[in-house]
């Protein structure tokens, strides 16, 4: 579930050197229209998520003083911008004990929607399992408990039902992040009907819109989508390549905002979290959800550029 910008990115945001990094991403002829942060409702309550969050698998995974500045600078500016959602996992090393003690260090204490996942074995481990996690990310109630890869699902769902009406999580779901699941995915999603679905969607990885999004959309499933880079894949194909003109049509001042930009134009989508730990990263993440979005026409004119390039 890897969502770590790779080199291209670093030289396409070259480019950007020599301005501001708010005057870069965005630019004086939109910025009256790239005031507003496009939020979503999770269905059938009146609460809104950010369209972009932040994950952390390995981006958090850390240790060195440098990068753990680095990711405190950057869980500042996803609060200070009013963004909220950080999705981390057991599976993620230090990551959730590294979200936890820059939240704390940050008094983010409540601003922050927090969602990790269990992915054991067991009621009693999982029990210890979360358990840990809320330890681990400093919160006595998580706002996401997620069921990964659907393990043990049948036990873990039942625990969260009551963890959920005990107060000790918000919400619960299911996360996955390959095709060759989907089949198992839909049937837990109708028999369970879960809070969030969270699952792999991009310009690379479109397969999850054929079934599951609308199903989500028509059941009332929030969703999260993972992997909206295909892992780094969709920065090598453009790599060398200029953003095309008509981005500019839907307010897209960088590559990651096309990709970003494009899921988000899917109205079943709630919140995408691509990971970094790079501050400058991050805020050209969060810039895709601001501005226009593309219409359908658009959209479809991005896939076919996707599909046809290297």
């Amino acid at each position: 579930m890897r969502e770590q910008p790779d080199a291209t990115r670093r030289k396409l945001l070259k480019g950007l050197a020599g301005y501001s990094l708010s005057a870069t991403l965005f630019p004086a002829t939109t910025m009256a229209d790239q005031s507003t942060t496009i939020s979503r409702a999770i269905p059938g309550t009146a609460e809104r998520l950010p369209a972009i969050g932040l994950g952390t698998w390995q981006s958090f995974d850390i240790s060195a003083r440098q990068d753990l500045a680095e990711a405190k600078q950057s869980l500042r500016l996803l609060a200070g911008q009013g963004y909220s959602v950080v999705d981390s996992s057991p599976m993620y090393g230090k990551s959730e004990a590294v979200v936890g003690q820059l939240a704390s260090e940050l008094g983010l204490e409540g601003k922050l929607f927090l969602a990790t996942k269990v992915w054991t074995r067991g009621y009693d481990a999982g029990v210890r399992q979360m358990e840990e996690s809320c330890r681990l990310m400093a919160t006595r109630c998580m706002d996401l408990m997620q069921i990964h890869n659907l393990v043990d699902a049948a036990i873990h769902v039942k625990t969260l039902r009551e963890w959920k009406e005990a107060g000790r999580i918000r919400y619960f779901g299911i996360s996955h992040y390959h095709a060759s699941a989907y089949g198992e995915v839909e049937r837990f999603m109708k028999a369970e009907h879960p809070d969030f679905l969270q699952i792999n969607y991009s310009l690379a990885e479109p397969e999850s819109a054929e079934r599951l999004l609308p199903l989500a959309r028509d059941l009332g499933i929030a969703v999260i989508v993972n992997r909206p880079f295909a892992e780094g894949e969709l920065f090598n194909r453009v790599k060398g390549r200029a953003l095309p003109g008509w981005a500019a049509d839907f307010d897209a001042a960088s590559w990651a905002q096309f990709f970003l930009k494009w899921i988000l134009a899917d109205s079943a989508v709630t919140c995408a979290v691509p990971g970094t730990r790079k501050p400058n990263y991050l805020q050209d993440n969060m810039a895709a959800a601001r501005g226009r979005l593309p219409d359908p026409a658009l959209r479809a004119r991005m896939s076919t550029l996707m599909r046809f390039t290297p």
